[in-house]
């Protein structure tokens, strides 16, 4: 038999915003998450869906730092992707991206089966900040989108059931401590992209899992599911039964429309044009939801549709699947077990009526053969790679160093270790935390419960008491990590990382005026300390002096907060998230036209968060005109 599938290195050349560097302060409070249910709607949910809704919430971001470090100047940019096609697909993925699935092209009918991105503009919607729209990306970790929207996958070739190649791709999530895969093949002359995903515990304790794979498709589309009604989840924050709503573009704004689809219903989801020609969804039966994401008709969905994209490319709307009925729900994943499951996408032309469409499907693509498909592929998911094509992260190298875990198909090896795995391998072979070689940024912090029991035997510097209070407080134990970081102040060379943990401490406990003192004195020190004006001090310096300014602007001591403002980097304070900030200062200080100045000479937050109200909220108090269009960002009604 002749394979026609091949898989080959390219890469594609967008007009891209720059990522810039991750913050270096740990974040010891969660990002603002709209996707979070009141829990009095529980008792109004079915008993599964109650259970898993408040199973296993995130509570932490820890050991992940915030990346908020882009910008929204672009220029051209090359990506490395990795091709993979057959005479009737082309799929084009991005390893460095979170394996995100860019483009899916029909070759016969020449059409692109999803929402292309014409540009690469990070935006503030991953659980740890930078994300960015378009394609099919694989959503693991908690609820909300992967902290991996925006890193490096490990990719490679591997042996596919027909006899030919798949892309695979791997990496260790560091939420919840997880290795997963995510294999892609195109047998010969099919028109569907097969995609078998694996998420394995290799813990001996049970383990909150998570998955939504998210296609975007243009939003001109009829979005058909096998089901009557859907779970309605908006910015509210309320899950209510309605109607499938008929088109995406007939809600007024953001929403989730979760599909109720029944329990032995085939699982997939259309998005059809006007002429019936679109992109389906289908799955094995594992992977349960169906999700519709709209933005909504509203002037606030409008602006998030140009600030994602290019004004004037077209808006786009989610289909989505996922392991639980909605995206609030986290299932459990048993000790030494997995959970794994097939994915196929293809072209569909069908009526746009969902019992037509879903007999067009089962011609085109019959339940049985994805079954088949499914089974097929299963020997294959511990095929050890061939040809490296793309390399992550070494975090799970290093978890497969200390643990010595067998995870066949998706070898972590040791050669991927890098400068931020240095100290932790050194810790975990020598029992202590190297001191740094020079002055700077402590580097990232472990804090599952080994990394902490190790830390607590290691030899107690300055440094291994900031990383062990640190990993208290993601463990809930927030009086000893102020004891622990209290103890490094007292031979720290460095104390502005120390003062800035013990400053959120105090705000946690509603201390502002020592919260205050605390920020004040840690960015004394941080500018009496930095040594250059390079990248990792510079993000050092705005992280630190956003927060000292909005402590001390907390406290009304807005003489110390304009101190700060004075002595942060020129090129910081003309970042739209400083103007902002500028403007808030403006206003403490009385200067409330001064403040109005700053919206009229106009700036763009380039981080501001979804479902984020800050904007909005100042303006309301230097003018009492409606908020300009260009500022609005509003994602929920007025009331």
């Amino acid at each position: 038999m002749v394979i026609v599938t091949t898989i080959r290195r390219d890469v594609l050349t967008l007009p891209a915003a720059p990522l810039g560097p991750d913050n270096p302060l740990p974040p010891l409070r969660l990002l603002h998450e709209v996707h979070r249910i009141d829990v009095r709607d529980r008792d109004d949910l079915p008993r599964d869906m109650a259970r898993q809704a408040g199973y296993g919430p995130l509570h932490s971001l820890l050991p992940l730092r915030v990346r908020d470090g882009y910008g929204r100047e672009r220029a051209p940019r090359e990506f490395e992707t990795i091709v993979i096609e057959n005479d009737r697909l082309r799929a084009t993925v991005l390893p460095g991206l979170g394996g995100r699935v860019a483009s899916l092209f029909h070759k016969p009918t020449g059409r692109e089966l999803l929402y292309r991105n014409p540009v690469f503009q990070p935006a503030n919607f991953a659980l740890n900040g930078a994300w960015f729209s378009g394609g099919i990306e694989w959503n693991i970790g908690a609820t909300g989108h992967t902290t991996l929207s925006c890193a490096p996958l490990h990719a490679a070739r591997v042996p596919a059931p027909d006899g030919g190649e798949m892309l695979r791709l791997w990496e260790w999530e560091r939420l919840r401590d997880l290795p997963f895969q995510v294999d892609l093949w195109l047998p010969e002359a099919s028109d569907f992209l097969y995609v078998g995903v694996r998420i394995r515990n290799p813990h001996e304790r049970p383990v909150p899992g998570y998955w939504w794979s998210n296609i975007a498709v243009p939003e001109e589309r009829r979005v058909l599911a096998p089901a009557e009604e859907a779970w309605h989840f908006g910015h509210e924050r309320h899950l209510s039964r309605v109607a499938v709503p008929p088109d995406p573009l007939s809600s007024p704004h953001a929403a989730d429309y979760f599909y109720d689809l029944p329990h032995a219903q085939r699982r997939w989801i259309a998005a059809l044009d006007s002429e019936g020609h679109g992109l389906v969804q289908t799955s094995t039966d594992v992977l349960r939801g169906r999700k519709l994401f709209v933005w909504g008709t509203g002037s606030g969905g409008r602006r998030w549709q140009e600030w994602l994209t290019e004004p004037g490319t077209g808006g786009y709307c989610e289909i989505q699947a996922g392991l639980a009925r909605t995206q609030l729900e986290h299932v459990r994943l048993d000790a030494m077990s997995e959970v794994a499951w097939l994915e196929a996408y293809g072209p569909l032309s069908a009526p746009p009526v969902p019992a037509e469409a879903e007999a067009r499907l089962e011609a085109v693509l019959p339940r049985a053969a994805v079954d088949e498909a499914y089974a097929a592929w299963k020997p294959y998911a511990d095929a050890e790679p061939g040809e490296i094509l793309a390399v992550g992260s070494g975090w799970g190298a290093l978890e497969v160093l200390r643990t010595d875990w067998k995870l066949p198909g998706t070898p972590f090896e040791e050669s991927t270790l890098g400068e931020a795995q240095a100290p932790w391998l050194e810790l975990l072979r020598a029992g202590s935390l190297p001191e740094p070689r020079r002055v700077r940024p402590p580097g990232e912090t472990l804090v599952a419960q080994h990394w902490r029991d190790m830390l607590e035997t290691a030899p107690a510097t300055p440094l291994t008491e900031y990383h062990l209070g640190v990993a208290q407080w993601h463990a809930g134990d927030r009086a000893q990590a102020v004891r622990s970081w209290e103890r490094g102040l007292e031979l720290a060379p460095s104390v502005w990382p120390l003062l800035r943990c013990l400053a959120v401490a105090d705000q946690e406990t509603g201390n502002r005026e020592r919260a205050a003192d605390r920020y004040a004195d840690a960015f004394d020190d941080l500018c009496h300390e930095r040594r250059d004006d390079g990248e990792s001090w510079t993000a050092a310096t705005a992280a630190l002096g956003r927060e000292a300014i909005e402590a001390l602007l907390a406290a009304r001591r807005t003489a110390e907060a304009r101190s700060v403002w004075e002595r942060l980097h020129p090129g910081i304070r003309a970042r739209g998230r400083f103007r902002l900030i500028e403007a808030g200062l403006l206003l403490a200080e009385g200067r409330p036209e001064a403040a109005r100045a700053v919206f009229e000479e106009g700036f763009e937050v380039a981080d501001l968060r979804e479902g984020a109200e800050a904007i909005g909220d100042l303006w309301s108090r230097v003018s009492d005109e409606p908020l300009p269009p260009f500022h609005d960002f509003r994602m929920r009604p007025e009331t």
